[in-house]
């Protein structure tokens, strides 16, 4: 509870009125005004060429001292998609195209329980927040897990899925999310 209290206090530090009042850049780091809170990074690239696969994303995190991204409430999601959107805003030139998050599906195929239940945070956290999309995970060959970003597309079948998680086969290339101690 605490924790999730710091969360939306730190983010009222950089937000207004739902967006950043900082300017979120793809690849910068951006940290709050205290020690108490995670800084995150959001790589994005235009450039379908040069996204990356779930390995690569994550080896990229740790190379900066950081981690995929693992999110422990909604108030941490809300927090990312926020600067999400403010990474986004007209006239940036950035659209869309999924991000890898933290979240990877455990074992080798061998099915020993229900299939959301084996997926765990890269980093070894052990939040049980989740935001799956509808009807996911789908689970088979997909085993990485991205958040939609893909603001141009209509909603599908099962509502409105910016944001929320799909997993997906680790080798497909994506924007990743970074997130770092304070």
């Amino acid at each position: 509870m605490i924790r999730m209290v710091s969360l939306l206090l730190g983010a009222t530090l950089l937000c207004g009125h739902g967006a950043f009042a900082r300017r979120v850049v793809s690849g910068q780091k951006v940290c709050f005004a205290d020690v108490k809170h995670p800084c995150y990074k959001m790589a994005y690239f235009h450039e379908l060429s040069s996204r990356v696969s779930f390995q690569e994303a994550r080896l990229a995190c740790e190379s900066e001292g950081g981690v995929l991204l693992s999110l422990e409430n909604e108030a941490e999601q809300k927090l990312i998609e926020s600067m999400l959107q403010n990474l986004t805003k007209p006239g940036t030139g950035i659209s869309d195209g999924d991000f890898w998050i933290g979240l990877l599906r455990s074992g080798d195929g061998q099915m020993s329980g229900a299939c959301p239940d084996l997926y765990q945070w890269s980093d070894g956290s052990s939040s049980q927040f989740r935001n799956w999309y509808t009807d996911e995970p789908s689970c088979g060959s997909e085993k990485c897990v991205v958040m939609y970003h893909q603001p141009t597309a209509n909603p599908g079948l099962g509502g409105p899925y910016l944001y929320q998680w799909n997993d997906d086969r680790c080798n497909m290339k994506h924007n990743y999310i970074c997130k770092y101690e304070p």
